[in-house]
C-alpha cells in the first residue's frame, strides 16, 4: 500500500509563501502522475496543480503565476511552492498519485492564510 505524507502546511500572512512537501513511501514518483489538491471549508476538493510521469505541468488558474510544482524523483518526493499567498488559498491541501487504475491520496495538510 502506498502512503503519501504531506508536510509544510501550516500560518502565514498574505503575501507569504510556503513550500509543500509530500513524501511517497514507494519509489512512484518518476511513473505516476503527481498532483496538489485542496478543499477549502464548504467547497468541492479541486485541482491545484499537477505534474505528469513525463514532466507536464498544469496549474490552476487562480494559482497560474504564484505556486509552482515539481518532483525529486530519486527522494521520491513532490513539491509545492507557494507564492504571494491570499486568504483565499486557505484549504486543506492534499497529495495525490495517480496511474489507472490506481489513485492514492494523502491524508491533507493545512494552510491558513491571513489578511
Amino acid at each position: 500500500q502506498v502512503m503519501l505524507v504531506e508536510s509544510g502546511g501550516g500560518w502565514v500572512q498574505a503575501g507569504g509563501s510556503l513550500r509543500l512537501s509530500c513524501a511517497a513511501s514507494h519509489n512512484i514518483v518518476r511513473v505516476y502522475n503527481m498532483g496538489w489538491y485542496r478543499q477549502a471549508p464548504g467547497k468541492q476538493r479541486e485541482l491545484v496543480a499537477i505534474i505528469t510521469s513525463g514532466g507536464y505541468t498544469n496549474y490552476a488558474d487562480s494559482v497560474k503565476g504564484r505556486f509552482t510544482v515539481s518532483r525529486d524523483n530519486d527522494k521520491n518526493m513532490v513539491y509545492l511552492q507557494m507564492n504571494s499567498l491570499k486568504p483565499e488559498d486557505t484549504a486543506v491541501y492534499f497529495c495525490n498519485a495517480n496511474r489507472r487504475p490506481n489513485d492514492y491520496w494523502g491524508q491533507g495538510i493545512q494552510v491558513t492564510v491571513s489578511l
